[in-house]
């Protein structure tokens, strides 16, 4: 499929996943620094949250109302929907019906290395959360098109440079890297793949100074500027993920906690909720709604 659903087709998946008109979140299978899924919500749906991932995607049916970037958004069926690394957010329904969309919450590591030799960092250009982008819409049904299966990695390869270009082409004024840039890009990709591995231990700045060659704060600014978010968050944003996982499999979530880097089930309940703006148990119960 590489097309955004109709009207009809979206009623037909609501039914298809719910059978009323009960909240649910259905993930695809999973891939690292791809995830996938379709939500349907009715009211309120997400408190103000951050992510450091994009999240990109279309509303199928409804009405789906956020604020972002200071501004009041609405997206209704056919509209794109482009949400930057740590920015805060929230959703709800901005209709009795509810709304459904579809979703990727892409790495931003993977945008920067599709775009590696083209830009000094990963694009940001706008405040234009909602948009009517025909490009951008080709792009996202390659990969939200379907999400019954796991994309083959040439055609995940091919999806992620799609919305990559889309991303860069709304925001030119992202240029060439400069050779020192180019040279403390591969730094920070070490840094990322070294807390990719060790997210559950208590990783120091030392140690990341010596798999990196950079200081703390030359990292953090570089990390920032090519992800999108700090080496503390991509820490925490991997936990949680490992927790999201636990969680779907039916641990308990003291003992999620407690398995993903955290001090307490407390500690986890906030950053759970600050990165996806629910709960540990409302996640929980919206994962069971969609089994």
């Amino acid at each position: 499929m590489t097309r955004l659903l109709t009207g009809e087709e979206a009623a037909g998946l609501e039914r298809s996943c719910t059978g009323t008109a009960r909240d649910f979140i259905r993930m695809a299978p999973e891939e690292p620094g791809y995830e996938r899924i379709e939500a349907f919500f009715t009211g309120h749906a997400y408190d103000p949250h951050r992510h450091d991932t994009y999240a990109l995607g279309y509303t199928v049916s409804g009405v789906q109302t956020f604020n972002y970037r200071g501004a009041r958004q609405k997206s209704v069926t056919g509209h794109t929907i482009a949400l930057h690394p740590d920015e805060v957010h929230d959703g709800e329904a901005g209709a009795e019906e509810g709304f459904a969309y579809r979703m990727i919450y892409l790495a931003p590591g993977l945008v920067a290395d599709a775009l590696s030799g083209r830009a000094t960092g990963l694009p940001f250009g706008g405040n234009a959360a909602v948009a009517r982008d025909d490009r951008f819409a080709a792009a996202l049904t390659l990969a939200l098109g379907d999400l019954t299966r796991r994309p083959e990695p040439l055609e995940r390869d091919q999806a992620v440079l799609a919305i990559a270009e889309a991303l860069l082409a709304r925001d030119p004024s992202v240029a060439k890297p400069r050779a020192q840039e180019a040279a403390c890009a591969l730094a920070v990709a070490r840094a990322r793949d070294y807390l990719s591995t060790h997210y559950l231990d208590a990783v120091d700045s030392a140690a990341l100074e010596a798999e990196t060659g950079m200081d703390r704060f030359q990292l953090t600014r570089h990390f920032r500027r090519l992800y999108g978010t700090s080496p503390y968050r991509f820490v925490t944003m991997r936990r949680l993920d490992h927790a999201r996982a636990l969680i779907s499999a039916g641990s308990g979530l003291a003992e999620v906690a407690a398995g993903s880097g955290f001090a307490d089930q407390a500690h986890m309940t906030r950053h759970f909720r600050r990165a996806y703006g629910l709960t540990p148990g409302r996640y929980r119960a919206i994962r069971q709604a969609a089994a």
